[in-house]
């Protein structure tokens, strides 16, 4: 039960501080599923948004229209119920800004033990940020991501997934915290390819929700491959309201770097 204590730890010191709206540099629903204890794994996450929001979320910050953003997600499986997490560097190319550096983050990923072979799984994700200005409007900023989910239907090929994930910028107390929650719903059309419908949202702060127009929704198409020791999910998602970007593209590329399946293991 330690693991458990020492999450609640950290989701009750966040809890306390406050939050603000950022800018996402990873678009990705967390599953709970985690590297193997002693591998290290990397993920590169690489965003574009050929149509999107022409104004920037504070003053001096990227716009996200035609901007392209990236970075590598370093993990490391510290135990079969806890992965750390290094996202580095961070940064992305905007047509006002051009090349821009924009900060780092840890993570810190806590999950039931063999998540991927349970029909009900979950588990809680905390990131810590140091942020650029032009990324965000404060330094530091903070997540905790929530994970469930349930497998179902036969052979357990179909999944949904709910993040119901709270950003924070240590100001302002718990009703502060921005509720910016992520729903999936796939299905595993065999071992290798799996097709999902996936959901983004941002309703504002937990004192008070944003009117449904300043909102921000964006439904996604998504398709994963897993290959080794290469894997890759692509997206497309289109926003719903006035407030979201109206078309965006995402590639991730993941692979194990060291252990049995690893580029540089095995």
């Amino acid at each position: 039960m330690r693991r458990i204590h020492l999450a609640f730890g950290m989701l009750a010191w966040l809890a306390g501080t406050d939050a603000a709206q950022a800018v996402t540099d990873e678009i990705q629903v967390y599953t709970g599923e985690i590297v193997a204890p002693g591998v290290l794994g990397l993920t590169l996450h690489n965003n574009y948004t050929p149509d999107g929001v022409k104004a920037p979320d504070h003053p001096g910050g990227l716009v996200d229209d035609q901007a392209y953003s990236s970075v590598a997600e370093w993990a490391y499986g510290v135990t079969d119920w806890f992965e750390a997490g290094l996202y580095l560097p961070l940064y992305s190319n905007t047509a006002t800004q051009g090349w821009t550096y924009n900060g780092f983050k840890l993570r810190a990923l806590f999950v039931q033990p063999d998540n991927g072979d349970k029909d009900f799984y979950y588990g809680v994700n905390f990131e810590f940020s140091w942020n650029q200005k032009q990324w965000d409007s404060q330094v530091n900023t903070g997540e905790i991501r929530p994970i469930v989910g349930w497998r179902f239907g036969p052979d357990r090929r179909w999944s949904i997934t709910f993040n119901p994930i709270v950003d924070n910028s240590y100001k302002g107390g718990i009703a502060g915290l921005e509720f910016v929650p992520a729903t999936r719903l796939d299905y595993a059309v065999n071992k290798t390819w799996t097709v999902a419908l996936e959901e983004y949202d941002d309703f504002g702060q937990l004192r008070h929700f944003l009117p449904a127009d300043q909102q921000s929704h964006q439904l996604w198409g998504a398709v994963d491959y897993t290959g080794d020791p290469v894997s890759v999910e692509a997206g497309v998602g289109f926003g719903l309201t006035p407030a979201t970007d109206d078309i965006a593209l995402k590639l991730m590329l993941m692979s194990d770097l060291t252990g049995p399946h690893g580029l540089f293991g095995g």
